[in-house]
């Protein structure tokens, strides 16, 4: 016999739409959208990466620190922008 708790996770999971199983497409724009971001992330370190030697050859300390956290700042802006684009691939029926 099943705890009231059990059934109610059963009914939850029947209604929560992320279980549901994806369709090849959704599966294909995913991985789409993962190559994409992907190549925006490298586009961004590289330029960002090429200003941080600049700063760096020309001892200007401060603006290499300013340049490591752009990198980082940049780096969690876009994978929380591909995170947020995947969910509402997931989420389509």
């Amino acid at each position: 016999m099943k705890s009231a708790y059990e059934l109610a996770m059963e009914r939850l999971a029947k209604s929560d739409p992320a279980t549901k199983p994806l369709t090849a497409e959704q599966k294909n724009r995913l991985a789409e959208i993962d190559r994409v971001y992907q190549g925006k992330t490298a586009e961004r370190e590289i330029f960002l990466k090429q200003q941080l030697n600049t700063a760096l050859g020309g001892q200007q300390f401060d603006e290499a620190d300013k340049i490591r956290q752009q990198i980082a700042g940049e780096k969690a802006r876009l994978a929380e922008e591909c995170e947020e684009e995947k969910e509402r691939v997931r989420r389509e029926k």
